[in-house]
């Protein structure tokens, strides 16, 4: 199984910047992607961004040009750096993993809080 850890969320000022982490960890086979999503109060959670094997890459419309995902294979990592925050980017951002044969993996969440 993977196991997750979200870390990097925080209070940013609106057009600031975070850079979140995702670290998997455990027995597992491939990982063949991983990706970021947000769920804010109210709303269904949503796909931010998300990479696959041979350095696919995926935004939400709404981030385009100021998400960058990208992921370290060496350390088991994905990062999201996020500039120019806006009000309507924060969330409970969670990572995900997709384990080849088995299936979809969740970490627990990390809050990003973005003041106006």
């Amino acid at each position: 199984q993977v196991q997750l850890v979200e870390s990097g969320g925080g209070l940013v000022q609106a057009g600031g910047s975070l850079r979140l982490s995702c670290a998997a960890s455990g027995s597992y086979n491939s990982i063949v992607a991983m990706g970021w999503y947000r769920q804010a109060p109210g709303k269904q959670r949503e796909l931010v961004a998300a990479t696959a094997t041979g350095g696919v890459t995926n935004y939400a419309d709404s981030v385009k040009g100021r998400f960058t995902i990208s992921r370290d294979n060496a350390k088991n990592t994905v990062y999201l750096q996020m500039n120019n925050l806006k009000a309507e980017d924060a969330a409970v951002y969670y990572c995900k993993a997709v384990e080849i044969y088995r299936g979809d993996y969740w970490g627990k969440g990390t809050l990003v809080t973005v003041s106006s």
